[in-house]
């Protein structure tokens, strides 16, 4: 049976920020964006890098027209990635999935929001 981790009161966590809590060896951060939690293992698939503690930024798409010719780029905020601050890996912030190669993943918490706060299932 997962245990539950305190994170933090409902208050303290925002829109749009993140918190990283103790879990025995390692850490999970946490994340509210949009108004959904997400939490993840604070260790990058890569070289084991504090995964959690780098950007979390909108998805960078190409924009090409129907001509296939290249009009620049733009940020999508509908697909938020976490960056991680050691090489630049991303991770889609709703799966955890690495963007570049959908065979690396975050490891996945689930998280629960009660009248007291936000916890984690670990």
């Amino acid at each position: 049976m997962a245990r539950e981790i305190f994170v933090a009161k409902s208050d303290d966590l925002p829109d749009g920020e993140r918190k990283i809590v103790p879990n025995g060896n390692s850490e999970i951060g946490v994340y509210r964006v949009k108004g959904s939690l997400y939490a993840y293992q604070n260790l990058c698939a890569h070289q084991g890098g504090p995964a959690c503690e780098g950007l979390l930024m909108a998805k960078v798409e190409e924009v090409i027209a129907e001509d296939k010719t290249y009009q620049g780029m733009r940020f999508n905020h509908d697909e938020m990635h976490i960056v991680c601050p050691w090489h630049g890996w991303e991770y889609d912030l709703e799966t955890g999935v690495m963007v570049a190669d959908r065979t690396f993943r975050l490891r996945k918490y689930d998280v629960v929001e009660k009248e007291d706060g936000i916890y984690v299932l670990a």
